[in-house]
């Protein structure tokens, strides 16, 4: 069974006009090699700022819901599905390989997102005063938790279009509510069901590893991949204590191998000519 997610910033729309983020959409669908990946696996994922449509944006944003519409028609939710009928896009998808189960999570950390505080010192953002805020939301918590709760896969794999576990860089991540991070690692640990993290944005590659803990039954996965036709090329490097092997700062996209007889997952970040520029591999 094979699956594609976007992570987020699937366009760069960066605009109030909600014709022109379907007309961008649009274009993405027609393009001759998107249209073969959609007719041989299901593509689904979540949003991010740009493809929102306000850089940094969250719950301010005037046309949210219109936006939301635009994204789900380009990815072809089914009418039928729960998160139709609810605000913001955080849905459940369910990927079947025999007799083995993934949950993809897809959050939405957009819709919901109180504001952010303003870094000094020429940084972009500092994290918020400890439970100052939010970035999903108490309807968006509330159906996170019981889905994991509930779960009966052999995996679950949350996609969150930002960082969870790099927490020291000045951009958009996790941390920027650092009570919030807090939640979402204690949930994760709470999980009967094993957990990776996906995750975007950033325009550079890496993986981010929480190692096993009294709480934590298995090492915690944040597996950054982005981005497919953009990358920050000038990186010169930034802290991270829980990145494991270097930075990818060239375009890439990421795959996640999931191997249900051995416990095991193998993550690849590569490259644009198919070669395989970083790789780890983790038991669960």
């Amino acid at each position: 069974a094979k699956a594609f997610i976007w992570g987020g910033d699937i366009i760069y729309a960066d605009t109030d006009d909600v014709s022109k983020i379907e007309r961008y959409y649009n274009e993405l669908s027609s393009i001759e090699g998107y249209a073969e990946l959609a007719a041989k696996m299901p593509i689904s994922g979540t949003w991010d700022d740009h493809d929102y449509g306000l850089n940094d944006g969250g719950s301010e944003f005037s046309v949210k819901a219109q936006s939301k519409e635009a994204l789900f028609s380009f990815l072809n939710v089914p009418a039928d599905d729960p998160s139709r009928n609810r605000e913001g896009v955080y849905r459940k998808q369910m990927l079947i390989h025999g007799n083995h189960k993934v949950d993809v999570l897809h959050l939405d950390t957009r819709y919901f997102r109180s504001a952010l505080t303003e870094g000094t010192d020429g940084k972009r953002y500092q994290p918020n005063p400890y439970g100052q805020g939010t970035i999903l939301g108490d309807a968006q918590w509330q159906w996170l938790e019981e889905k994991i709760a509930r779960s009966n896969a052999d995996l679950i794999v949350i996609n969150s279009s930002i960082q969870l576990l790099s927490a020291e860089h000045p951009f958009e991540k996790w941390n920027n509510m650092p009570h919030e991070r807090d939640r979402l690692i204690e949930l994760i640990d709470s999980s009967a069901i094993p957990v990776v993290v996906i995750s975007g944005d950033r325009h550079i590659s890496e993986f981010s590893v929480l190692p096993r803990s009294e709480t934590r039954s298995n090492p915690l996965l944040d597996f950054t991949s982005s981005g497919l036709t953009h990358a920050y090329r000038g990186f010169s490097g930034e802290p991270n204590p829980l990145r494991v092997n270097s930075v990818v700062s060239e375009v890439s996209f990421g795959i996640l191998d999931i191997d249900f007889g051995n416990r095991h997952i193998k993550g690849y970040i590569v490259g644009d000519q198919l070669q395989v520029l970083e790789s780890i591999q983790l038991e669960f």
